[in-house]
């Protein structure tokens, strides 16, 4: 298997991803249910500074995590936090879904402040270590990508080679 550089790893964080919105999950409850696209948005994955940052906003409110979490991944439209957290508790839940696929967070609520407190400053230790990357560098990753190379790296080392 051929060895990944930075620029190859960071790559992912930089992506964007056009989600559709279901017509019944933008407007519930309006006569026949809808159906097929409302629309588009577009989304970016969540680096682990947004995670961080969120998770320090939103110590005491469980429901601001999900709507700063939808907030910083909508790159279109780009909306204010007021403005998410006036959207529909439906629309919030549905976005904040598609944010935890393509960010690689497919935690629970209750998992995702232990994901980003001390476990995860040493898995950027590690990584920054094994990889030379610079703090910036790993603060560029999802939490999905720091999971999957940490996981590359356990096996390598369970395999034997190095």
């Amino acid at each position: 298997m051929a060895s990944l550089t930075a620029e190859e790893l960071l790559a992912g964080a930089a992506g964007t991803f056009t989600v559709s919105l279901p017509a019944n999950v933008l407007k519930p409850g309006t006569g026949d249910s809808p159906t097929g696209s409302a629309g588009e948005v577009v989304l970016r994955p969540l680096q682990i500074r947004d995670v961080e940052r969120v998770s320090r906003a939103a110590k005491e409110q469980r429901v601001l995590t999900s709507v700063l979490m939808v907030q910083q991944a909508l790159v279109s439209p780009k909306l204010t936090v007021e403005q998410v957290g006036s959207l529909s508790a439906g629309l919030v839940q549905f976005l904040l879904e598609k944010v935890n696929a393509i960010s690689g967070l497919n935690l629970g609520e209750d998992d995702l402040d232990s994901a980003v407190k001390a476990p995860l400053a040493k898995a950027c230790f590690v990584l920054a270590k094994e990889f030379g990357w610079t703090p910036a560098e790993c603060s560029e990753l999802t939490v999905g990508q720091v999971l999957l190379y940490l996981e590359m790296l356990a096996r390598d080392g369970q395999d034997g080679s190095a």
